[in-house]
C-alpha cells in the first residue's frame, strides 16, 4: 500500500490526523510535511500516495494554489482539505478546485474518521453546513486561471510562490541555488502563461484564488 500524505505545518494537529487514518487503515504508512515546498520535494521524488490530506494555511500553499498544484500531479488520488476554515464558500470552492473532501479542523476525531472512510468509497465529504449552502460554482475566470496555473512546470511553481511572497529575483536565485538569468527565464515563462504583463498584475490574478484567511487565524492561530 502506498503511504498516506498529511501535510500540515501543526505537529499536534498531524498527530490528530494520523489517529483519524489509523481508525481508517491499519498499520498505514505515513509520510508528513509541514509546508509546500516539502511537498513538491516528494512530488519531484515521484513518490505515489494513497491518499492525500492539505492543509490550505500551511506555508506556501497561497490561497487555493497549493490545491490545484497537487491535484494536477496526483489527479487520481483521492485528496482531502484539512483547515481551520469553516465558511461554505470555502469548502465549496475546494471542492471545485478538485478537493474529493473539505474537514475543518474543529471536527471531531470520529466525524474525521468517517469521513475519510466516505472519501475512499469514493464519495465527495463535505459538512453539512456547506452541503446545504448556497455558494456558486467557481467563475469563468477561477477556472481559467486554475488551468493556466496547471501549465507551470514544478520549478516554476515554485518562483510562483516566492514572487508571491514578494522575493526580488535575485533572493529567488540564491534560495534555488541557480543563476539570476534562470529565474529571470522562469519568470518570463510564467508571466506568459499566466496572461499577466508584470510581476504586480500575476500577484493580483492570483487574487482570485486566494482566501480570506481572518477567521481561520482567529480561531487556529495559523
Amino acid at each position: 500500500m502506498d503511504p498516506i500524505l498529511i501535510a500540515d505545518d501543526h505537529p499536534l494537529f498531524r498527530a490528530a490526523l494520523r489517529q483519524a487514518v489509523a481508525g481508517c487503515f491499519t498499520d498505514a504508512p505515513i509520510t508528513e510535511a509541514d509546508s509546500l515546498a516539502a511537498v513538491q520535494h516528494l512530488v519531484e521524488a515521484q513518490r505515489s500516495f494513497s491518499l492525500l490530506l492539505l492543509d490550505l494555511h500551511m506555508p506556501g500553499t497561497h490561497g487555493f494554489s497549493g490545491l490545484i498544484y497537487l491535484r494536477e500531479q496526483y489527479p487520481q488520488t483521492p485528496l482531502v482539505v484539512i483547515s481551520a476554515s469553516d465558511e461554505p464558500d470555502i469548502m465549496q470552492r475546494a471542492v471545485n478546485f478538485g478537493a474529493n473532501g473539505f474537514i475543518p479542523k474543529s471536527t471531531s476525531l470520529d466525524t474525521m474518521t468517517d469521513a475519510l472512510k466516505a472519501v475512499l468509497k469514493g464519495d465527495t465529504w463535505l459538512p453539512v453546513t456547506a452541503r446545504q449552502s448556497s455558494a456558486t460554482a467557481a467563475s469563468a475566470s477561477e477556472q481559467e486561471l486554475a488551468r493556466r496555473i496547471t501549465s507551470l512546470t514544478p520549478q516554476q511553481f515554485r518562483v510562483l510562490g516566492m514572487l508571491l511572497e514578494g522575493m526580488a529575483n535575485k533572493v529567488i536565485a540564491i534560495e534555488l541555488n541557480v543563476s539570476e538569468a534562470t529565474v529571470k527565464a522562469h519568470m518570463t515563462a510564467i508571466l506568459r502563461k499566466l496572461g499577466a504583463r508584470n510581476r504586480t498584475q500575476a500577484v493580483l490574478l492570483l487574487r482570485d484564488i486566494a482566501i480570506d484567511t481572518a477567521h481561520a487565524e482567529s480561531t487556529s492561530g495559523a
